[in-house]
């Protein structure tokens, strides 16, 4: 390798061990690998006669790495012409969400049907929106469509019904696995849920709401940059989504790697996956799920919800459901291991329920065993668990699982967590991400775009302060340090996606990706990171990142060679 850039900053913050600070980095941009790091002199002297670039007041670190997400559907669903309606967005009542509806439907184009995503019925205290509810906010008669936040139901108004064609305005027979809601004479009321039921009314309507989801999904892309990201995954990949990643990652100022985890629920998971730039994009594992949503109720817990009004209104089975919330019996389970694990590829579990996690922890120390995997770098992940208890991140530990932990759940929706939803002995330790670091599961923090933004400053600042967006602290035990929280959001969801050895820390013979940061965060107090670090720019492989650009080449892509990508991406929607 031959140096031809060294980047001088005020200071770089490396994420290793070995060498904590450095003053400058040497890149060879060929290959956009490190070659030196240290003090300006140290680098200068192996890079001779390369020019310094000296960035100022800039902070260096590495890119922040979001293991777990869903940028094709996250684009589609929260970028123009869609329009984000979640709590957090700026909507944080119902009366919000209406007064949008409104005034989209007051400006948009005539009859071009509108796409709404995030409805949050707890914390926006909204009804269950049938199309009673839904046709006085679009008076001029467009089709529309408002997607719940949880990704389990779908909402509609009479026009979108209409223009669906169903005969009498009578639904079709439920799908396998969804289901429609019917008034007392047998006509739909508005509501579909699951996703079977959810892609009959959304697919005739997509194309026309988003008709270019290739350039929503860059513009998710762009945005992940702009939060400091280099590098994340899709989790819920299926085959219809290849060409699309292929476009995106071919693009010149691409910002993002990425590593998809290959659905279990689609007939050629098994298949091996490749892309020309493998650098860029490749193939990691396989996604499984083992229960539900908690802001819906269908998660496999030991503990019931609190009878209140906001739970009723949410119409929440209180449980506890136990195993019943799992999506899978063991047995099933096994036999879902028995088919992947011979592969090769990395195992990663959707779950939230403390008995969930028990029952994977059960079915992933069966399946190393069987496949004498015992004490092998296998890296397997559990993804969110908000319930998970010490004692559990102690024996994932023990089997070299790694844990994805969901701090969104907390900021979010801690203050409701906490003696509303659950009782204060459960609900303030929500999202145990001390116990998960003490235990040694290396845990990492992930947004699950579009379920939350993926503002790493912002996530970091609550998770030292162990604060929700109101400010309130519940369960300060569970607070993380500064560096281990700058650990959770670089090195470890680099050694999450297996690829600590190229990215997440600068290091010489790893990748330059990076971002610059305004100051120094171990310069300011906690809770005001994201007042005092503004995220400045990021680089890729020694490349400055120049997010219009990308646009601007994605946008000039025919969206016909991507017909069926939004409907794709919807249906594999089954996060939270």
């Amino acid at each position: 390798m031959t140096a031809d850039l060294i980047l001088k900053a005020s200071t770089i913050i490396t994420m290793a061990d070995a060498q904590p600070r450095a003053e400058a980095v040497a890149v060879d941009t060929a290959t956009g690998t490190i070659v030196a790091v240290g003090t300006l002199a140290d680098v200068q002297a192996a890079a001779p006669g390369v020019d310094v670039t000296d960035l100022g007041q800039t902070v260096l670190m590495p890119g922040f790495v979001e293991p777990h997400s869903h940028p094709i559907l996250s684009g589609m669903v929260t970028q123009s012409p869609a329009y984000w309606i979640a709590p957090y967005m700026g909507f944080p009542t119902w009366a919000d969400v209406q007064a949008a509806c409104r005034k989209a439907d007051a400006e948009a184009p005539a009859g071009v049907p509108l796409l709404f995503n995030g409805l949050d019925r707890l914390l926006q205290q909204a009804p269950l929106p049938t199309r009673v509810d839904l046709d006085p906010l679009f008076p001029s008669g467009r089709a529309a469509v408002i997607l719940d936040n949880s990704g389990h139901a779908a909402y509609v108004n009479t026009a979108t019904i209409d223009l669906l064609g169903w005969p009498e305005r009578k639904p079709p027979a439920d799908p396998v696995g969804g289901s429609f809601g019917r008034n007392p004479d047998g006509t739909s009321n508005g509501v579909a849920y699951e996703l079977p039921a959810e892609l009959m009314v959304l697919g005739p309507l997509l194309p026309k709401a988003v008709p270019h989801p290739l350039k929503s999904a860059a513009e998710w892309y762009a945005s992940m940059a702009s939060f400091g990201i280099t590098s994340t995954s899709e989790h819920t990949y299926g085959k219809s989504q290849y060409d699309a990643y292929l476009a995106l990652s071919s693009v010149e100022d691409c910002p993002l790697r990425l590593h998809v985890y290959h659905m279990s629920t689609e007939a050629d998971a098994e298949a091996e996956v490749t892309w020309p730039k493998p650098a860029m994009v490749r193939k990691n594992g396989i996604k499984l799920w083992a229960d539900g949503s908690p802001w819906v109720g269908n998660i496999a817990t030991s503990f019931g919800y609190l009878d209140n009004d906001r739970t009723r209104a949410a119409q929440i089975e209180l449980g506890p459901l136990a195993e019943k919330g799992m999506n899978y019996t063991r047995g099933e389970l096994d036999a879902i291991l028995d088919r992947f694990v011979p592969l090769g590829y990395q195992m990663a579990f959707h779950c939230n329920g403390d008995v969930g996690f028990d029952v994977v922890l059960d079915a992933y120390e069966h399946a190393l065993a069987r496949h004498g995997l015992l004490g092998s770098d296998h890296r397997w992940r559990v993804e969110h668990l908000g319930a998970a208890r010490r004692d559990q991140f102690v024996r994932a530990a023990s089997l070299g699982v790694t844990c994805s932990m969901s701090p969104f759940q907390y900021i979010y929706w801690g203050d409701l967590l906490d003696g509303t939803m659950f009782t204060s002995e459960i609900g303030s330790q929500w999202q145990a991400l001390q116990d998960a670091f003490q235990a040694g599961v290396r845990p990492s923090f992930h947004h699950d775009g579009a379920v939350s933004p993926p503002d790493y400053l912002f996530t970091i600042q609550h998770c030292v302060t162990r604060t929700t967006t109101s400010g309130a602290v519940h369960g300060a035990n569970q607070a993380v340090t500064l560096d281990q929280a700058l650990r959770a959001s670089t090195i470890n969801g680099a050694y999450q996606l297996k690829r600590d050895h190229e990215i997440g820390s600068i290091e010489a013979g790893k990748l330059a990706d990076f971002v610059e940061l305004s100051a120094d965060p171990y310069g300011v107090e906690p809770d005001q990171l994201v007042a005092e670090v503004q995220v400045l720019g990021t680089w890729l492989g020694g490349h400055r990142i120049d997010p219009k650009a990308f646009l601007a080449e994605v946008q000039a892509i025919d969206p016909s060679e991507h017909p069926d990508l939004a409907a794709a991406a919807v249906a594999s929607k089954k996060c939270c």
